[in-house]
């Protein structure tokens, strides 16, 4: 049973009503600003005559550099003010959109690709300023409802394949140019200081942030967090040529069936934080976890002929996923993961309240670090055995033990409140 609501929750509660949408609106603009690059490779692979090489290093920067920058994010926030932290980064996130428009050489996407990281940056405001507007009751639903701002990659994929098919390259940013000079301005007019930071926070200093970068457990979850988030951005870059080369389906049409994994995971974090809420994070965790493996082992079955000996002679069965069903398989592990990602989040937050931007930064370099390892795993992987099946091969095994590791460590930590209910 939710309870009493006290007057200072009334206030709060009211505060997070213009807060979280503001926020919510930010990340989702960022998040597409984030993906933009993998979303028009080739466009720029054709225009800049592009090796892979330089393809890979245009589409990494954004992830490395979001890794680089969510620490000292997170650190600035609780020592200046989310608020602050988060105009910053969509002010440097608009001038990186100008300098696409300008850029007319490899050397200048990389350099605007590499701004693009400020979204990591924002993310980790972003998260201490919603959750100190969010009573404890609701606090899992309010940072799922943030995370759902992931959106922004899948309304990449929607919008600037159709944006460069009717005009040209430079609209692409332009239109996101537009986008966040609007957030900026309504969080400038419609929240103040205030708003981001209910009391100095000095979690700040060298020796207290070694501190807490000691404790096992704060590493045990931004591990499993960066295995799961991890894998969920590496396959949401990675499907639109899976999808084409499997299916024989052209590049914009794989990336608009990418879709389909992007957005319903993004959205999966509302119900895996609102769940994690009633019933706990650990519960939620360990069952999108089982969902993930049973979804991944049926889509880890390549296409294959199977052949019988009979008694008239062979008999070959072919087998191999059709196109919806594929699609469906990869709608639910969307959604589990999006849930376990919500779920972590929660456990994170609520285990480290008093240093929520920090913590959120060292989540999100675990998960960028992963997003940024996957891709070259998968396409060794690919190479080594030659089966793009092996993409999710790879995936069942990590979250496999992930799930093992994390099991083992939740009844551990149960045992030890059973046996010990004072600590």
């Amino acid at each position: 049973m939710r309870p009493t609501i006290t007057p200072d929750e009334e206030d709060r509660l009211g505060s997070l009503a213009v807060v979280l949408p503001l926020a919510l609106a930010g990340f989702v603009a960022v998040s597409g600003g984030w993906s933009l690059l993998a979303v028009a490779g080739v466009y720029l692979t054709d225009a800049l005559s592009l090796s892979g090489l330089q393809f890979g290093l245009l589409l990494a920067m954004p992830m490395a550099v979001g890794a680089t920058l969510a620490v000292p994010s997170g650190l600035a926030a609780q020592k200046f003010g989310a608020r602050r932290i988060m105009m910053l980064c969509l002010g440097g996130l608009a001038i990186c959109m100008l300098l696409l428009m300008g850029a007319d050489s490899f050397a200048g996407f990389v350099l605007a690709g590499a701004g693009l990281g400020l979204a990591g940056g924002y993310y980790s405001a972003g998260l201490q300023f919603v959750t100190q507007h969010s009573p404890p009751y609701c606090l899992g639903l309010v940072l799922g409802v943030f995370g759902a701002g992931i959106t922004g990659v899948g309304v990449s994929y929607y919008l600037v394949p159709l944006i460069l098919d009717a005009f040209s390259w430079p609209i692409v940013p332009l239109a996101y140019l537009i986008v966040l000079v609007l957030v900026l301005v309504l969080l400038t007019l419609l929240t103040d200081d205030d708003d981001a930071c209910e009391k100095t926070l000095v979690e700040t200093s060298i020796p207290q942030v070694l501190v807490r970068l000691a404790r096992v457990q704060l590493w045990r979850v931004a591990g499993w967090f960066g295995v799961v988030a991890g894998s969920f951005f590496a396959m949401a870059f990675w499907l639109p040529d899976y999808l084409s080369s499997q299916f024989e389906l052209s590049v914009e049409r794989g990336a608009l069936m990418a879709q389909w994994f992007v957005i319903p995971g993004a959205l999966a974090q509302v119900l895996g934080g609102f769940l994690a809420d009633r019933v706990g994070s650990a519960r939620v965790i360990s069952r999108a976890l089982l969902v993930c493996l049973a979804a991944l082992f049926l889509l880890s079955y390549p296409p294959m002929t199977l052949s019988i000996k009979g008694v008239e002679g062979l008999i070959s069965i072919e087998f191999s996923l059709p196109l919806r069903l594929e699609i469906v398989l990869i709608m639910i592990l969307a959604f589990a993961l999006g849930t376990a990602m919500a779920g972590l989040q929660r456990k994170m937050v609520v285990e480290n309240r008093e240093a929520t931007a920090f913590t959120a930064g060292v989540l999100l370099v675990s998960a960028c670090t992963v997003a940024f390892l996957l891709p070259l795993v998968f396409g060794a992987a690919n190479d080594w055995f030659g089966v793009r099946n092996a993409v999710f091969m790879i995936l069942f095994l990590l979250l496999a033990a992930c799930l093992v590791l994390f099991a083992r460590d939740h009844r551990r930590s149960e045992r030890r409140r059973l046996l010990h209910p004072g600590i």
